[in-house]
């Protein structure tokens, strides 16, 4: 007789042996006692949380001579031959390849016929979401009003691809994913069960292999047990090497040198995982999954609820954020996540995952809030006990201060700065305005850009009048009050006395825009009397529509 795996062979036979799925075996034991159990019944949860183990056992509690009862007896006619999957009356269909309307139609033309020995004629449709649309459409109304004697008993990974026609028939049971700490425990009793000795460490390593699904975790258990030698008991290092598992010490090392900020020992550390021949993108989900699970021990109140550890690395992770800032996992985390969409289509995945850590560890320190909160409000504080008219620091460093050779010495003298210059009679409009820019500059650069194409047009004893060129962006920053105060201020300190400020606008854009209408007047005017013009209307005698302007 050929080998049967464990999956296979310690399949529950009844609804006790189902691990942790009570929410739903308790419903439908219940509902067997009270003879209340729906004629339609859609098991739908993640693969290998046991749907159609659920469901066989359902078919055995529904049609065993005793019944029906929420404990089949396991050893009548018809669950013997449920158990061994050769039942007459009980029907297990694949959805995927029984998909078409005319494999519907032939299981409808079947169920007018009376089950052969058993109570009820049970159909069982794995992966029922792969039907037709067709095939559901000629489903309905039988699976609505079904013979007294057939029952219909759905399992599938994907409900939300049933239609909401067929949903609405049926009565909807979820099946959870099994926790850590539930599989290594079944898989210890198997091992006893098996006489085989595995460490507890190596259980809970295939447990979380198994992403929440037994069956997964029977098949790895199964894959360690033919793999290793089981009479001096199965090493977690083994495990790992079979498997082709990531050791989590390894992760544990990797985050504590990324906080660290220690970039050599990181890239010699994926150096190593790159030679062993783990999978680059493996290790980037593995280390996602460990920087939350950081995270959930830095800040959760119970976190040995939330992460699916054993109790010694949970305490390994509590050491090892006990003074690591929230703000630094969490920029961590982000950083991580945002290379997973180059990473998942890298031809590469080593080099991408390598500058990602090179950013990683080269980005600034993220402050807390309430740091930067106290910052700006030490900064405003000193902003307001400076004298009026002190310009703001400036908050980039100062540059270092190189020294330069001595000039050698000119025979003019060195003009006056623009902060001492004054006004001369015997200078010009255009000499005095441009000293007055130059004041400006030194107190609001944008505005002395802005008034660079501007004019000085006339200054006497109380008015300063200027004349405004530029568009309306410009023209509207000069007319703001603080720049007409700023403006009036210079020009009273450099021409020597109180003058109020008369501003006068020539907008260019305006001015261009005449100039360009009068040019096409002109135009169309010498087009209508030029003498061709004029002999084609009197020849055709016609009269001008439209002049273009080419």
């Amino acid at each position: 007789m050929s080998y049967l795996v464990l999956a296979r062979k310690y399949r529950p036979q009844t609804f006790d042996q189902v691990v942790q799925q009570a929410h739903v075996t308790r419903t439908l034991a219940n509902a067997i006692t009270s003879g209340r159990v729906a004629h339609a019944i859609l098991f739908a949860g993640p693969r290998g949380t046991g749907k159609t183990t659920v469901a066989r056992i359902l078919a055995k509690a529904m049609n065993c001579e005793q019944g029906p009862t929420p404990q089949p007896c396991n050893v009548c006619r018809s669950c013997r031959e449920i158990t061994a999957g050769n039942a007459a009356d009980v029907y297990e269909i694949d959805g995927a390849s029984n998909n078409s309307v005319e494999q519907v139609r032939e299981l409808r033309e079947n169920l007018q016929y009376m089950p052969s020995h058993s109570p009820r004629k049970i159909y069982i449709i794995d992966e029922v979401h792969m039907l037709s649309l067709q095939a559901f459409n000629a489903l309905l109304k039988t699976l609505e009003e079904p013979p007294a004697h057939v029952m219909f008993l759905f399992a599938t990974t994907e409900p939300h691809k049933i239609p909401v026609t067929i949903l609405s028939r049926c009565q909807r049971h979820d099946l959870r994913r099994i926790d850590l700490r539930a599989i290594a425990d079944h898989l210890q009793m198997l091992c006893r069960r098996q006489e085989v000795v595995v460490q507890p460490e190596s259980l809970w390593l295939i447990a979380r292999e198994a992403g929440g699904s037994m069956r997964d975790a029977l098949s790895l258990l199964d894959q360690v047990i033919a793999s290793a030698d089981a009479a001096d008991g199965i090493d977690p290092r083994e495990v790992l090497d079979i498997l082709g598992v990531i050791d989590r010490k390894i992760l544990h090392d990797i985050a504590g040198v990324i906080l660290n900020r220690d970039l050599p020992a990181v890239l010699g550390q994926l150096d190593e995982i790159y030679d062993r021949g783990h999978d680059m993108k493996k290790l980037h989900g593995d280390l996602l999954e460990h920087f939350r699970n950081l995270m959930v021990a830095k800040i959760g109140r119970n976190p040995e609820r939330l992460i699916d550890l054993p109790g010694h690395e949970l305490a390994q992770l509590q050491s090892q954020v006990a003074d690591v800032p929230a703000e630094r996992l969490e920029q961590v985390f982000e950083l991580l996540l945002r290379e997973e969409g180059a990473l998942k289509y890298a031809a590469q995945p080593r080099l991408v995952l390598e500058m990602a850590f090179v950013r990683m560890l080269q980005a600034a320190p993220v402050l807390p809030i309430e740091v930067l909160i106290a910052k700006i409000d030490q900064l405003r504080q000193g902003l307001a006990e400076l004298p009026a008219g002190t310009p703001p620091p400036q908050s980039h460093a100062p540059r270092e201060q190189v020294a330069l050779p001595a000039s050698p010495p000119v025979s003019s003298p060195p003009a006056a700065s623009a902060a001492e210059a004054r006004y001369e009679p015997n200078e010009s409009l255009a000499q005095s305005w441009q000293h007055v820019l130059q004041k400006l500059s030194g107190r609001d650069p944008a505005l002395k850009a802005v008034l660079a194409a501007s004019e000085l047009l006339r200054v006497d004893a109380a008015v300063v009048e200027i004349q405004l060129c530029g568009s309306t962006f410009s023209l509207d920053r000069a007319r703001r009050k603080e720049s007409i105060a700023l403006i009036e201020a210079l020009c009273s300190d450099y021409f020597g006395g109180p003058r109020k400020l008369v501003l006068r606008t020539k907008e260019l854009a305006r001015d261009d825009e005449r100039e360009k209408q009068r040019e096409a007047a002109r135009l169309k005017h010498e087009a209508l009397h030029h003498p061709l013009v004029s002999e084609a209307i009197e020849v055709f005698e016609g009269q001008v529509v439209e002049v273009k302007i080419l």
